[in-house]
C-alpha cells in the first residue's frame, strides 16, 4: 500500500512528464487497479511487455524525484503548515484582535495547503 501511495504521489508531479503510453498504463495498473494481464488483453501487448513499462514508468519517476525534489519538499511544506497551525492552536489569546489575526492566519495556512493560493 506503502508503495502504491508514494507512486501516485509522484505521478502526480511528475506524470506530465511521461508519454500518453506510460501515464495510460500507470492509471490502469496503480489507480483503476488492473491486473498486468488485464492491461496487456486492453492493449493488445504481453503481460511482460505492461510489466517491463511500469518498471521503466517507476525507475523514470524516482529520477526524478531524486534530480528534483518535489515531492521530498511538499511534504516538508505540508509538515512545515501542520506546525504552525499547531503553534497557532495552542496560543491563548486574548481579546478579538488577536484571535481575529490567528484565525485569519490559520486560513491562510489552510488554503495554501489546499493549493487554493
Amino acid at each position: 500500500m506503502e508503495k502504491t501511495l508514494r507512486m501516485n504521489l509522484l505521478f502526480d508531479f511528475y506524470g506530465p512528464l511521461l508519454t500518453d503510453r506510460q501515464r495510460d498504463v500507470f492509471r490502469m495498473y496503480f489507480q483503476e487497479d488492473l491486473s498486468l494481464a488485464e492491461i496487456g488483453e486492453e492493449l493488445d501487448v504481453s503481460r511482460q511487455a505492461v510489466y517491463d513499462l511500469l518498471k521503466r514508468v517507476q525507475v523514470s519517476l524516482e529520477e526524478l524525484e531524486s534530480k528534483l525534489h518535489l515531492v521530498e519538499r511538499h511534504g516538508q511544506r505540508q509538515a512545515f503548515y501542520q506546525e504552525i497551525l499547531s503553534d497557532l492552536e495552542s496560543l491563548n489569546c486574548e481579546g478579538e484582535q488577536n484571535t481575529a489575526v490567528v484565525n485569519g492566519l490559520k486560513d491562510k495556512i489552510r488554503r495554501v495547503q489546499g493549493g487554493l493560493d
